[in-house]
């Protein structure tokens, strides 16, 4: 059984290189001992011994305090004085420290798969989820040894990184490079960082279900823990629901949670919320998500009859309204949905569609509609928007808002972090999320007002009047433009000499080029 620690405890303490760039340096050099194999495939070579050399960091800290409180009757050697204190039993032959001494042997990657088995044995909440495939003969044992001694240097475990969250950083930025590697099949599991901190900066998930029936590696999880902790909240005042269908996407959603202590209900296993819900009788506080964009083979034929589709049949050719009825069909009377779709979602009227969006919008569910920024996702160039259903939008706490709508337009929000990925930065979405909760009418988020060109709320009439359609760039219009101040006689002046010497320009290059093209043998003729 777990005792009270002697204070002063001596601790090891290393220098784990956390600095700036430390994710970075680590995917550099992780990357060259990938050789030809899939980014799909190497993701879980590499995430399943970081989990492990996690696990097996905080394990061997708690076992050195053990050691030391031997004449207090300490056993190191008992499982139950690690989970006393939420760390996970690493059974001799799985500790980092065996492994690492093998690294150089050929027989390195069925010691691992034990060590795997050896842990999922031992701790019940991690059955089924770890990586075990790692004596296929297809993977290179000289880099994989290599690939254990690199990971050695990194301290991930111990307690002054686990409050740091360093190796969530870490895995958090390995997902994000996989995505960017593995291309479209990436974007079915990862969102970005910045869309998922709005939509939880947005809805605000203090307490109560959370769900999210496509949940990928469960980053919409980890950023509504991270939201409560930053509020002062307590994390158990959340419940976290979720589902995914992709097997070792389920695997690494479990994986991640588990790294951070977080408690979750993903099921016991991998399936696909249309046609096996797991939670067919929950009704959330909140549900936030990132489903597939325009799916077309989810198999809707054989769901005609579903109680789900409340406002209508969705196409069989497109599961995005089969997402928003879905996500409808499990909101609590009280709850809010905020979630990522195409912008095709916004305005479509092909297979029913449109029908199907109107009678949602003139259900009164329909309570912020945000344009995001292209370039945004690692996966994919389809645009995407923000959608935010309520159940109910008289709250009793803030403004009545029943018959309205919020759209924002954040298009032209986000700064280029390479040359094609966007990034919203965080002042943006406080901007974004602070302009949401004070037209809800939270006194902490001051006065809203409409703003041209990025912000306006319209009623139901309204968008009736413009087809149903939900595109924020219809409704809040063309940003207000500066007066510079400078007579319109003189800027016509100057613009127009302005052009003058351009077009002299252009016809000195003109003629220079025509002359190399001739000094070449070309004789260069104009149209007449």
């Amino acid at each position: 059984m777990a005792r009270g620690r002697r204070k002063n405890n001596p601790k090891n303490k290393k220098n784990n290189g956390a600095t700036l760039g430390f994710e970075a340096t680590l995917w550099a050099a992780a990357d060259k001992l990938r050789n030809n194999m899939d980014a799909a495939e190497y993701k879980h070579v590499v995430l399943g011994l970081i989990f492990l050399k996690y696990i097996s960091d905080a394990f061997e800290e708690r076992h050195a305090e053990l050691l030391w409180e031997l004449d207090l009757g300490a056993d190191p050697e008992d499982p139950d004085e690690y989970r006393a204190e939420n760390i996970f039993w690493v059974p001799k032959e799985a500790r980092w420290s065996f492994l690492q001494a093998n690294a150089k042997q050929a027989t390195i990657g069925r010691l691992v798969d034990n060590a795997m088995v050896a842990i999922e044995r031992d701790n019940r909440s991690l059955k089924g989820v770890l990586p075990k495939d790692y004596a296929r003969p297809a993977l290179d044992k000289q880099r994989l040894g290599e690939l254990i001694d690199l990971i050695a240097n990194i301290g991930l475990g111990d307690e002054e990184n686990r409050s740091k969250d360093i190796l969530g950083r870490v895995y958090e930025y390995f997902l994000g490079q996989f995505a960017s590697a593995e291309g479209k099949k990436g974007g079915q599991f990862y969102t970005p960082r910045c869309v998922v901190i709005t939509l939880v900066e947005m809805l605000s998930p203090y307490k109560g279900r959370i769900y999210d029936p496509c949940c990928g590696s469960g980053g919409m999880f980890v950023q509504s823990e991270k939201f409560v902790e930053a509020h002062g909240g307590r994390i158990g005042d959340i419940a976290i629901y979720g589902q995914e269908s992709n097997p070792t996407t389920w695997k690494l959603a479990k994986m991640n949670l588990a790294i951070r202590g977080i408690d979750n209900n993903l099921g016991p296993e991998h399936a696909d919320s249309f046609h096996r819900d797991l939670h067919p009788d929950l009704k959330a506080d909140y549900i936030l998500a990132n489903p597939p964009f325009n799916s077309s083979d989810w198999g809707g034929e054989r769901l005609r009859e579903d109680v789900r589709w409340k406002f209508a049949p969705p196409p069989a050719g497109n599961a995005n309204f089969a997402w928003v009825q879905h996500f409808i069909h499990h909101l609590a009377p009280s709850g809010y949905a905020g979630f990522v779709l195409a912008n095709g979602s916004m305005s479509s009227n092909q297979s029913g569609e449109g029908e199907i969006r109107r009678a949602i919008i003139e259900a009164d569910l329909v309570d912020c509609m945000v344009a995001l920024p292209g370039q945004l996702f690692y996966s994919t160039q389809i645009p995407a928007c923000l959608w935010f259903l309520a159940r109910e939008k008289k709250n009793g706490r803030f403004r009545d808002r029943r018959g309205e709508t919020l759209f924002l337009d954040a298009r032209k929000m986000g700064i280029l972090i390479d040359r094609v990925h966007r990034e919203l930065t965080d002042e943006e979405i406080a901007r974004i999320a602070g302009t949401y909760h004070a037209w809800r009418g939270d006194p902490a988020a001051g006065e809203y007002e409409d703003l041209p060109g990025f912000c306006r709320s319209a009623g139901i009439d309204e968008i009736k009047k413009n087809g149903y359609v939900l595109t924020p760039g219809r409704y809040v219009g063309a940003e207000a433009e500066e007066e510079d101040g400078e007579p319109f006689e003189e800027k016509m002046k100057r613009l127009t000499a302005k052009l003058s010497e351009q077009f002299a320009e252009s016809a000195r290059l003109e003629a220079e080029i025509q002359a190399n093209l001739e000094g070449l043998g070309y004789i260069f003729e104009k149209d007449n």
